[in-house]
């Protein structure tokens, strides 16, 4: 797997396959000026994306079109990337459980929580870079 290359713009993977949660999230992530990665519909495509570069941070839905997210939360917690999982299906405490380092926001989110978790995960990221 590749080593995250911090660019000046933080780079922010979005793995959603809702199509209007996922053109949402990337409204949002290029509104706070990141770069955006995706949005994926499952972790095979979102696998392809990092093998080269991986992002600063991610922002994963626990369901995708092929499955479970975990596998890519696995790979990205291993490369020491801060993950934000977005989902209806599994609540915060159970994420929390099996990432207690990772954030965790039930949909549906609002904007103005999204936007702190984010900006914390971005700044968690630059700060272990540094």
């Amino acid at each position: 797997m590749a080593i995250a290359a911090h660019a000046e713009r933080p780079k922010v993977l979005v793995v959603e396959d809702e199509f209007i949660i996922a053109l949402d999230v990337s409204e949002t992530v290029k509104d706070l000026g990141y770069a955006l990665e995706g949005p994926f519909p499952d972790k095979a495509h979102a696998f392809r994306a990092i093998a080269d570069d991986l992002p600063d941070c991610a922002i994963l839905d626990v369901l995708t079109g092929d499955g479970e997210v975990y596998p890519l939360a696995d790979a990205l917690t291993e490369a020491g990337v801060p993950i934000i999982f977005h989902s209806g299906h599994v609540s915060p405490s159970e994420v929390r459980l099996r990432y207690p380092k990772a954030w965790a926001c039930a949909k549906p989110c609002s904007p103005d929580k999204l936007i702190d978790v984010l900006q914390e995960a971005v700044e968690q990221s630059r700060a272990g870079a540094a």
